[in-house]
């Protein structure tokens, strides 16, 4: 910005006469790094909301009067953990902004100001928390859930701005060719279906809502873009990362076009067979390790969902036993459970003119069918429903699994898969991977004989157990009663003639229900003695309290 641009707009602050929600005046010195940083978010945040392009911080004037006071702050001097400050402050605000600073001599007094950009459709996160500006105090969005929907709803569509100097030419003729055969075949029965072939390349595009009028937009470059096209999109990324994270490792990047990319990370992807030996039948039940379908369509919600302000790639993790899907930003509308029983249908996108040319390709579904199917086909495969237990405040992930994690559970999915509604099969697959359900359905579960256990520690029912041969592993979830275990400890006592604490963790240890943390098994123990002490009156310390010496109390 020129010096003249800037005294403009340095003046042009000034005349806004107080301070507001994006407008910070500041005399002197007196920000520490931290809440530095916790301004510019929180001047983004409340731009957005004041529907400004840009939030400003000024050092050197003073809020009240708003007189040019000059300042001792300077920016470029500080350091912070060994560090230059601006490094420390773009490194943890998320997404990045770009902010920009700049250094001014007012009349012979020196000011900084710092032009913060807008946050997009995303608050703007400093070290996890997003800020807002209230009335000219700085505190938390979270406080205000209200604000926080409003930036998510009040955005603009990234994916559909035309990126004026891109041409046809950016685009790959191979992936314009193969959308094309897509297309026809998803419009085979419309009256157009005759004309697809004659249309000209614009017009396709223009139809397939990936171009605008002939013009490229960020979505065309994402689908259809030539590899030696990215630089169109930098700072954003239109990537794909698949990493090898077995006994062997390896990676791979797959950019531009991504409607052809994905495919090559599904080829990428090992997907043996899987066999299962149901208890109940004379023979294996043998499945792929992951479907196909299901790994194209996590794929594709990534490239759809991704929050490209964040500059960052899609990565995807193949591990031994299960895959990972990593995608910046949060979900747009509602919560992935939303979702899992097929009945709630978005009504909002954050990239809504990606997501209409990724359903004309048949990429994706636009009514929010993609998760229910995700779950669909695990279930019918037996094995655990994806999930996305992991994700953050910044970032989608989703895991896929290629195995079993108890096989008590997929045994039970062949046993009765009939019998087992979709809603109960999910509430099962939260038991076996030891996730919280509501005390409702538990107790619907247990009605139906379906689990056992007290809360938290639910486990799969003893019949079930019985009928996949799984009684040891019940019994190892359960355990024993506690007269059994008091028995075990007055048997040593008669057998040694006493007992010290290791010794009884030694006996008890091993045989308590393996559902027990190790801390809850040691107070299972110090509640028996306890028991056993005071109220049974079968056994007395005759040790000290922190080297016990259990002995049998004389009736």
């Amino acid at each position: 910005m020129e010096q003249q641009e800037l005294k403009q707009l340095i003046d042009d602050l000034i005349q806004q006469g107080q301070e507001l929600d994006w407008l910070e005046f500041k005399k002197g010195d007196v920000t520490d790094n931290q809440r530095l940083g916790r301004y510019i978010s929180g001047l983004s945040n409340a731009a957005n909301l004041s529907n400004q392009p840009f939030g400003y911080l000024v050092f050197g004037i003073q809020d009240k009067t708003l007189v040019v006071t000059g300042t001792t702050f300077d920016y470029l001097k500080r350091k912070e953990k060994g560090g230059e400050l601006d490094f420390y402050i773009r490194r943890n605000l998320s997404p990045s902004i770009g902010f920009e600073h700049f250094v001014y001599d007012y009349d012979g007094k020196k000011l900084e100001l710092f032009k913060i950009p807008a946050s997009g459709n995303q608050p703007v996160y400093f070290e996890n928390e997003a800020w807002i500006r209230i009335s000219t105090n700085l505190t938390e969005l979270k406080k205000y859930p209200d604000l926080l929907r409003k930036i998510l709803n009040a955005h603009t569509d990234w994916s559909a701005a035309i990126i004026n100097n891109a041409t046809i030419a950016d685009l790959d003729e191979s992936a314009i060719q193969k959308a094309k055969t897509v297309y026809k075949e998803k419009n085979k029965n419309k009256p157009f279906y005759a004309e697809i072939e004659n249309w000209t390349v614009t017009t396709f595009l223009d139809k397939l809502k990936i171009t605008v009028n002939g013009k490229i937009t960020n979505t065309a470059l994402i689908l259809l873009g030539k590899a030696a096209s990215a630089h169109l999109l930098s700072p954003k990324v239109a990537q794909i990362t698949w990493k090898l994270d077995t006994e062997e490792r390896a990676y791979e990047h797959f950019g531009m076009p991504l409607f052809l990319s994905v495919n090559d990370v599904l080829n990428r992807i090992r997907n043996v067979n899987y066999k299962f030996f149901p208890d109940n039948q004379l023979i294996s039940v043998e499945v792929p390790k992951y479907d196909n379908e299901v790994i194209l369509e996590a794929l594709s919600n990534c490239i759809a969902h991704q929050d490209y302000t964040f500059h960052s790639r899609i990565i995807v993790t193949e591990k031994i036993n299960r895959l990972i899907f990593e995608n910046a930003g949060i979900f747009f509308e509602g919560k992935a459970e939303d979702y899992f029983l097929g009945e709630k249908t978005p009504r909002n996108y954050r990239n809504k003119w990606l997501v209409e040319a990724m359903v004309n390709l048949n990429m994706i579904d636009q009514m929010g069918y993609g998760i229910f199917k995700m779950l669909k086909s695990q279930k019918e495969r037996y094995f655990p429903l994806p999930d996305y237990a992991k994700s953050t405040a910044k970032e989608v992930i989703l895991e896929i699994y290629g195995h079993s994690i108890d096989e008590n559970y997929s045994k039970l999915l062949i046993e009765k898969k009939d019998d087992l509604s979709l809603d109960k099969v999910i509430l099962l697959d939260r038991i076996q991977k030891k996730l919280p359900v509501t005390l409702e359905a538990a107790m619907m579960l247990k009605k139906q004989k379906l689990i056992e256990g007290r809360k938290p520690n639910y486990y799969i029912a003893a019949h079930i157990a019985a009928l996949t041969g799984n009684k040891a592993e019940y019994i190892k979830n359960r355990g024993f009663k506690d007269d059994h275990y008091k028995k075990m400890v007055l048997d040593f006592i008669e057998q040694y003639g006493s007992a010290a604490k290791e010794d009884i963790d030694r006996l008890l240890l091993d045989i308590l229900p393996d559902i027990l943390s190790p801390d809850k098994k040691h107070n299972k123990i110090k509640n028996l003695l306890y028991a056993m002490h005071k109220k049974d009156g079968t056994i007395k310390n005759t040790g000290s309290r922190t080297k016990s010496k259990w002995i049998l109390e004389k009736k």
